[in-house]
């Protein structure tokens, strides 16, 4: 009992210290954010902006979420036949999850939903959802360095793409592995005590990576993020900020690795304070990035919210309980496979 204990108290202690860390970051960034933002002056501002590209935003980033179900669809359609309808619905279940929910927990949700849905392992659920986070990376690294040689980017975040491309590089030599040495990296995971989970994981990997969908979900990984472009143009366009299209990549990809980390929800105050970073390297004042920040963090988050709700109300969900579940099934500690037995490889897990 004590030893099953110990672990237990371990994550319960390492989740509130998630939770501490998080919600002070958010805390520390809505201080910097908004102190000094006078809000009299700047509220009419914010409600003088052109409803027209409000609207092209909005729609935009609709858009987005329903290339991430389509992507999500294609990945897993050598495990599973999966309606891009319910694909999608999964998305805005998690998204409205982590709008809600701190640190992120929305990912593990809507990989619970997936796998309850298509009645896939959940284990293979999460690893689908691991190697869009790979592919996005990837693009998003290169989108990086692309915008490098048009804008002076602050050393930090120089460093902390080279970190990210080094952990990114080290992922992606894995899943090649997998994909290519299927019975190698089958062997290496044969002595762990986790080994039908692992295998399940290696199969998974390795059908994902050898099938003929995989690269059209590359391709639309990178429509997904290109298109994550529009809404800020559109509204810096509305806001009335003069700047170019470059100027969003270049806020995009800030606001993007600055995200990367588990925080509050919503990213509330990080979300604000990437913002208005990426558009003070274009010289925009603290006032008018301050003040853009805010109507970007509205207009992306209201449109989520209220698509996460229809999408849970929709499948008759409760978000309290598929958090639970969702938790409980994250958890769970595999039982060691027998020596010789076989894998049961589609039996669910959850």
């Amino acid at each position: 009992m004590v030893e099953s204990a110990a672990p237990q108290a371990r994550r319960r202690i390492a989740h509130w210290v998630a939770l501490l860390v998080g919600y002070s970051i958010a805390a520390a960034s809505l201080v910097w954010v908004y102190r000094g933002f006078d809000w009299k002056a700047e509220l009419p501002r914010l409600l003088a902006t052109d409803w027209r590209w409000v609207t092209v935003a909005v729609v935009a980033d609709i858009t987005v979420y329903v290339l991430q179900g389509w992507r999500w669809k294609l990945l897993l359609a050598p495990l599973a036949r999966i309606h891009w309808l319910r694909a999608v619905q999964a998305v805005y279940i998690g998204l409205f999850a982590n709008e809600v929910l701190p640190l992120r927990s929305g990912e593990v949700i809507r990989c619970y939903v997936m796998a309850r849905w298509a009645k896939l392992p959940f284990s293979l659920s999460l690893s689908s959802a691991a190697v869009e986070r790979l592919i996005d990376g990837v693009w998003l690294v290169l989108g990086f360095y692309a915008i490098t040689f048009f804008v002076e980017l602050p050393g930090f975040l120089v460093a902390a793409a080279r970190i990210m491309a080094l952990v990114l590089a080290g992922a992606a030599a894995v899943l090649a592995y997998v994909v290519f040495r299927r019975s190698h990296a089958a062997k290496a995971v044969s002595a762990s005590r986790w080994s039908r989970l692992l295998h399940r994981i290696v199969d998974g990997l390795h059908l994902m990576g050898r099938s003929r969908t995989f690269l059209p979900a590359v391709l639309v990984s990178l429509a997904y993020l290109v298109l994550q472009i529009l809404p800020v143009y559109a509204l810096m366009r509305g806001f009335g900020l003069a700047l170019p299209v470059g100027a969003a990549v270049v806020t995009l990809v800030v606001l993007r690795l600055g995200s990367i980390p588990p925080q509050a929800p919503s990213n509330v105050g990080a979300f604000q304070f990437f913002t208005i970073l990426g558009l003070q390297l274009f010289g925009v004042a603290r006032a008018d990035a301050t003040g853009f920040a805010t109507l970007l963090f509205l207009v992306v988050t209201v449109p989520l919210w209220l698509g996460g709700f229809i999408a849970l109300v929709a499948a008759g969900m409760r978000l309290g309980e598929l958090r639970r579940k969702a938790e409980g099934s994250m958890e769970q500690v595999p039982i060691p496979a027998p020596a010789g037995a076989a894998d049961p490889g589609s039996s669910p897990t959850t």
